[in-house]
């Protein structure tokens, strides 16, 4: 299966009282690179979560983005420290006497002594944290393979329609290199017929000039191996492996092998043909720079 390395998939689920939304999203790269944005609160789930994600890619840059927002679950929680409390309260009734003032003590006068609270945050159950954000990523990950699935499959079918356009085109080249001979062979015979004026012409030495000439531009091995990459190329786009690497490989032999082609061209339309080829397997290359 043929995956495009630009990917998108997001999940949000509320579980145990928690808001859980978590997005992936991917770009081509050379390599695979991994990166996890998380709540300071909860950097512990980085490591097994990046073990999570790197089971379903092999190449590309991604993003995972996780938001946890507490619902209903518990958070934090107030204590009154009860014996700083009564200690202000101790002291203030004694300057109280002291002083003839009016007790006019209450809870509401009590709370503006802030040291008398303490906040407590509640205790994260990790395993079940994690579990839950397994789930929203197991669902956010689904989503975001289909869809370097679905790319992959597009990307697919316009590699194989540009295969087919290639290997078109080099059937075009094999039948028409032969002609470019016999043309050279019937050129030459003019021109030294010219030369000669009534002089006995040497056909032997024709043919042989037209031998050599055919050695210099024969295409036979490059369009052979042409036909070979094309095959191979097929081949593997219908694997189930990663093979974005193999396939920048090929494309790099199908080039070269049409600019040999190209150099040895003696005939214009031939040239163009190879101009054309190389046109397309450009465009391959673009393709497949964004392949799994």
């Amino acid at each position: 299966m043929i995956r495009s390395m630009t990917g998108f998939g997001r999940e949000r689920m509320l579980l145990n009282g928690r808001d859980i939304l978590i997005e992936v999203r991917s770009v081509n790269h050379r390599y695979n690179e991994l990166y996890v944005k998380l709540p300071r609160s909860y950097m512990y789930l980085e490591e097994p979560l990046k073990k999570l994600v790197q089971g379903s890619i092999s190449r590309g840059k991604t993003e995972v983005s996780v938001t946890i927002s507490n619902v209903s679950a518990p958070e934090t929680s107030i204590e009154v420290n009860t014996s700083v409390a009564a200690g202000y309260v101790n002291a203030l009734r004694k300057a109280n006497a002291e002083l003839g003032l009016m007790d006019d003590l209450s809870l509401s006068r009590i709370t503006r002594f802030q040291d008398i609270f303490t906040v407590v945050r509640a205790v994260d159950d990790e395993d079940e944290i994690w579990n839950d954000v397994k789930t929203v990523a197991q669902s956010a990950l689904s989503k975001f393979v289909s869809m370097r699935e679905y790319e992959g499959g597009k990307m697919k079918e316009d590699i194989l329609g540009r295969l087919d356009s290639v290997e078109s085109m080099v059937s075009f080249i094999e039948e028409k290199a032969p002609e470019t001979v016999k043309a050279y062979r019937e050129k030459l015979f003019e021109k030294l017929s010219e030369i000669l004026a009534d002089q006995c012409i040497d056909e032997q030495r024709i043919l042989t000039e037209a031998a050599v000439f055919s050695e210099k531009i024969a295409v036979d091995e490059e369009t052979v191996r042409l036909r070979s990459h094309i095959s191979q190329f097929r081949s593997l786009l219908e694997t189930e492996d990663i093979v974005g690497r193999k396939l920048d490989f090929i494309v790099q032999e199908m080039n070269r092998e049409a600019n040999t082609t190209g150099s040895k061209a003696q005939n214009l339309e031939i040239t163009r043909k190879v101009i054309d080829i190389k046109s397309e397997i450009e465009k391959i290359r673009e393709q497949i720079q964004n392949i799994e």
